[in-house]
């Protein structure tokens, strides 16, 4: 009862938390910048290809929030349901998404999915699952996806100085709009709790080197770089983001 209590307890922390920041959430997400489009492009292109999607496929897009990937990787052709815990959020999501057949949007909790088992052929997310139980969700997940079904979702690297400060510092934390109980891990914990939940085919990788602040004429000398970075040995731990990948067996 007292484990009830506290999951209740966050999770109203959470919607409260976006609830505040509705009206200002992508500005503070850093979507709304060139290079934060130019970031929320290249995320979206990584869920359809690894996703496996395309028309004829259903998708799950965990924690929605205000549709920004839902639109873009509804483009593919792929039937996506989006779920997000905070009404607020998916106000601007029906907004964004309205007149898109191939779109649903869903309030609901991702630790407890209400689907029916083996439903969708992806699951995918950005910046989700560090404000969940991580074992929690990724074993949801699991269930409502199909035998041989594909998870694909990008997360914040703790490992990244950033990041770091970011979610450690109180300061830090208000400054960039982080919630009472988020907290970023490092693709070592996301790939021992994939493991543990019997996913197959585990992959996690550093990536994104490329800061929301860069001037829209440095993009690409910068993407550039980046590109480089992230294959470039040891350096490549301290990337912004790491794509996290696997399979349903």
């Amino acid at each position: 009862m007292a484990l009830q209590s506290e999951t209740e307890a966050r999770l109203a922390r959470e919607i409260e938390h976006h609830r505040k920041i509705a009206d200002r959430a992508e500005a503070i997400w850093n979507w709304e910048s060139p290079a934060g489009r130019r970031r929320a492009d290249r995320r979206a292109a990584l869920f359809v290809e690894h996703g496996g999607l395309g028309p004829g496929k259903k998708a799950l897009e965990v924690g929605c929030g205000t549709g920004v990937f839902l639109e873009k990787v509804a483009a593919c052709g792929a039937d996506i349901v989006g779920i997000d815990l905070s009404e607020d959020l998916l106000a601007k999501a029906r907004v964004r998404l309205a007149g898109k057949a191939n779109v649903r949007l869903d309030h609901g909790n991702a630790e407890d999915l209400p689907y029916p088992d083996n439903t969708f052929d992806a699951a995918y997310g950005s910046s989700i699952l560090h404000h969940l139980d991580l074992s929690a969700a990724l074993k949801a997940v699991q269930r409502v996806l199909k035998p041989g079904g594909r998870i694909v979702f990008a997360e914040p690297n703790i490992v990244n100085p950033q990041v770091l400060v970011m979610f450690h510092f109180a300061p830090a934390k208000e400054y960039f709009g982080v919630s009472p109980d988020e907290m970023a891990f490092s693709r070592f914990r996301a790939r021992k709790a994939l493991l543990a939940q019997g996913y197959a085919d585990v992959r996690v990788d550093p990536f994104d080197f490329l800061h929301p602040a860069v001037p829209e004429g440095l993009l690409g000398v910068v993407a550039g770089i980046g590109g480089a970075l992230e294959k470039t040995p040891v350096v490549r731990e301290i990337a912004g983001s790491m794509l996290l990948r696997a399979r349903k067996a």
